[in-house]
């Protein structure tokens, strides 16, 4: 499980004072708390490691939107520090499909459902984000599902 991982990943670091990936490390084990307590009044997901890759995802977002920011904003050295946060936390999200594997996909969610125009988005986006969580990105997704109910 990907949160064993992340709990030895952080005594390692720990022990090895990595203060940058011991702090990233246990952002990720506190953003998984907090999501852990949002689910207790709804319904969890059957798999676990889907659970941690929305977080791990999510949390990658973050730093992306954060980097352009310094970066536009001129500084350097903040957007060095989220580059840091960003490749210990993309270090433990599955793997992602590359465009062809995600289209691909996308077409055998589409046939299996029996989707045929784009009113059956929400139902194709809803298996993809059930089946593929953390390996495909989202917003790219979105617009493969368009091209797939359109064709």
């Amino acid at each position: 499980m990907i949160r064993d991982d992340i709990k030895t990943a952080t005594i390692t670091s720990m022990k090895a004072g990595d203060s940058v990936r011991t702090g990233t490390l246990r952002l990720i084990s506190s953003a998984l708390k907090n999501r852990d307590i949002e689910l207790r009044t709804g319904t969890p997901p059957a798999d676990d490691d889907v659970l941690v890759a929305e977080v791990l995802s999510k949390m990658a977002k973050q730093r992306r939107e954060s980097i352009e920011m310094f970066v536009a904003g001129n500084r350097p050295e903040l957007a060095d520090i989220e580059r840091a946060e960003l490749g210990v936390i993309e270090g433990f999200m599955p793997a992602q499909m590359s465009a062809g594997e995600a289209q691909a996909a996308i077409r055998g969610i589409v046939e299996e459902l029996g989707a045929t125009s784009l009113k059956d988005m929400g139902r194709v986006m809803a298996a993809v984000k059930e089946r593929f969580a953390g390996q495909i990105d989202m917003g790219s997704a979105g617009a493969m599902v368009k091209v797939a109910l359109a064709v």
